[in-house]
């Protein structure tokens, strides 16, 4: 059903020119989707450069194998996975890697896959449908007080208490297995939202982002992606929403930054704690010209880091 789903890869030039690529550098492209910016970061490799792809989603992995490129493997694990990868496949240092965060448009655009409440589907929201819960699955079991903090943590939503109360009503008369379902107990539990907003958008999130521990996930391979930079590697990641952004952008700011010591202590210049990272620019949004055509770029920003060699 997904075949045909288009996929406008956002910010797709700027992200591979921001990974500097070098004709003979190994990159990593740790979210697949369908191969946009992998694509790209192949077209500007030489013969013997390498991209390493990671996705979780059995879709973007059938998509992937149709790339009979020999300089490009694919791995079907969350990129939280990165280091274990990159060990598997004896590649201790690359030369960038790059994360475009979030759902994919296909995975949006079909229906089945339950992530949109534009469609009446099964509600799944699952990137990996190999494993876990469904979102259904989870409001048939979750607590309350788990409903309600999930979708005010992660959908930073400000009715999650009314929402939370009235899907555990809802669910006591018929279980909770459709997006239509759970987005009209939304819509009667939260009387006003932004205009042009729909009352479920904050709640679908919430439950997408914990299901798929998105969060967890990202604070976890930030890390991986800062030990296996070579000097001067690039670190590009694409949010899409605040919440990544904010994690990213503390991220990027710490590494910058180095080990901080307590005011006072006596010690020479050169016994100064050293940042690992470089922060390179400013944050990137989409182009005008790019918003005209995809609409769903208009959240995302792009913040670029490179490797600093350690001293000796």
């Amino acid at each position: 059903m997904s075949e045909g789903l288009s996929h406008a890869t956002v910010l797709l030039q700027e992200a591979v020119e921001a990974l500097e690529i070098k004709p003979d550098g190994i990159y990593v492209d740790g979210t697949f989707g369908r191969g946009g910016h992998s694509r790209l970061i192949l077209q500007r490799l030489g013969p013997h450069g390498r991209l390493i792809a990671l996705d979780k989603d059995p879709l973007a992995i059938a998509a992937a194998r149709q790339i009979t490129d020999v300089r490009f493997q694919i791995a079907h694990s969350a990129f939280a996975d990165l280091g274990e990868v990159l060990q598997a496949l004896q590649v201790p240092r690359v030369d960038g890697v790059l994360l475009d965060l979030g759902v994919s448009s296909p995975q949006l655009d079909d229906a089945q896959r339950g992530f949109s409440f534009r469609f009446d589907a099964p509600l799944d929201m699952r990137m990996d449908t190999s494993r876990g819960l469904t979102a259904a699955e989870w409001l048939a079991v979750a607590e309350e007080g788990s409903i309600k903090e999930v979708i005010r943590e992660y959908g930073e939503e400000r009715f999650a208490a009314q929402i939370a109360r009235a899907i555990v009503a809802a669910r006591q008369k018929q279980p909770i297995a459709t997006t239509r379902q759970l987005s009209e107990v939304v819509a009667q539990a939260v009387r006003t939202r932004e205009p042009g907003q729909n009352p479920a958008t904050r709640t679908f999130q919430a439950i997408r982002i914990h299901l798929n521990g998105e969060l967890d996930e990202l604070s976890r391979v930030l890390p991986q992606c800062v030990e296996h930079l070579r000097d001067g590697g690039r670190l590009v990641v694409i949010s899409f929403h605040s919440l990544e952004d904010r994690m990213v952008k503390r991220f990027l700011r710490d590494m910058a930054e180095g080990d901080k010591l307590p005011r006072h202590v006596p010690i020479r210049a050169s016994e100064i704690p050293q940042g690992k990272l470089q922060l390179i620019g400013k944050p990137v949004r989409a182009s005008e010209a790019e918003l005209a055509v995809n609409a769903r770029a208009r959240s995302a920003i792009m913040r670029v880091a490179a490797r600093i060699r350690e001293a000796a």
